[in-house]
C-alpha cells in the first residue's frame, strides 16, 4: 500500500468514526475508536478498498445490508468516496444500535452525577438528571441510525427533528428500553405528536394507519397521504410497535 493509499484510507476514518490506527502492515491498516468495539481492516485488492468489519454484530450486518452488500462482514468499496460513506454509515450504527447507547448513557450520566452533591442519590433531581441525559442519549442515536432524517418523509432538519417513543419513557421497565432506538423512530414534529397521542401509528409492513377520528380535511392540513411508510422496519422494531398499534387501535 503506498503512502497516499494509506492516507486518504486514515483521513476517512479519522473524519467518518475511526479516528485512530490500531494497526498497520505493508498491504493493511486497522481503524478503530474509541467510541465504539468496532475494528475496520482495510486492504487495497485489485484496485478496490476490501474492508472488514473486525467485533461487528449480527443487528449490525444486517443494518448495513440495507445500503451496502456485506459479504463475511466484507466489502469492496471502488473509491475512497464509497469508502468513507461506509465507515460513516457503520459508525453511525455501531454508535447507536443496542446496546451502545445504553453504554453512552450510563457514562455520561455517571460524569454528571459526580458533580453533584451525594445526597441528591435517589432523590427526584436524580431522577431528573438521569431523565434529561438519557433523553439527549436517545435522541442523538435516533440521528445517527436514522442518518439525520425523518423515518417517513425523509425530512433532514434536525431542529423539527424528535425522537418519539412507541412505548413511553415513562413505562419503560428499564434504560435498556428506554434507550432502545427499536423503541420508536424519528419523526418531524407534526407526525411526532400525532404518533405520541396514538393518533397514527404504523402497520407491520410500515404503513401508516390514521386513526379515524381525524378528518379528511385535518389529514390535508397535516400531510397525511394513505401511502405514507417508514423508510424501513427492521424485525426488532415490532415488540414495541405492536403495543403502539394496540393503543392506537383502542382509541
Amino acid at each position: 500500500m503506498d503512502a497516499l493509499k494509506r492516507t486518504l484510507i486514515e483521513k476517512a476514518g479519522h473524519d467518518f468514526g475511526f479516528e485512530y490506527t490500531v494497526s498497520e502492515t505493508a498491504t493493511s491498516l486497522t481503524l478503530g475508536s474509541a467510541r465504539h468495539s468496532l475494528h475496520a481492516e482495510i486492504k487495497i485488492s485489485d484496485g478496490f478498498f476490501l474492508t472488514e468489519l473486525i467485533n461487528a454484530k449480527p443487528l449490525l450486518l444486517e443494518e448495513l445490508n440495507r445500503d451496502f452488500h456485506i459479504a463475511k462482514q466484507q466489502l469492496a468499496c471502488e473509491t475512497i468516496n464509497q469508502l468513507a460513506a461506509f465507515l460513516k454509515r457503520t459508525a453511525a450504527l455501531a454508535h447507536s444500535l443496542p446496546n451502545q447507547a445504553e453504554q453512552n448513557f450510563e457514562l455520561s450520566v455517571g460524569s454528571e452525577l459526580k458533580t453533584l452533591p451525594t445526597s441528591i442519590k435517589g432523590t427526584e433531581i436524580e431522577r431528573l438528571v438521569r431523565q434529561r441525559v438519557g433523553q439527549d442519549t436517545y435522541r442523538k442515536a435516533m440521528l445517527e441510525y436514522w442518518n439525520g432524517s425523518c423515518a417517513v418523509t425523509n425530512v433532514a432538519i434536525p431542529e423539527i427533528l424528535r425522537a418519539s417513543h412507541a412505548i413511553p419513557w415513562s413505562e419503560c421497565k428499564t434504560d435498556a428500553e428506554r434507550l432502545d432506538v427499536f423503541n420508536g423512530f424519528l419523526l418531524t414534529a407534526n407526525l411526532d405528536a400525532l404518533f405520541d397521542k396514538h393518533l397514527i401509528s404504523f402497520d407491520r409492513s410500515g404503513i401508516i394507519m390514521v386513526s379515524d377520528t381525524i378528518s379528511q380535511s385535518n389529514r390535508e392540513y397535516l400531510g397525511l397521504t394513505p401511502n405514507m411508510k417508514l423508510r424501513w422496519l427492521a424485525p426488532e422494531h415490532e415488540q414495541y410497535l405492536k403495543k403502539h398499534r394496540k393503543r392506537f387501535l383502542d382509541l
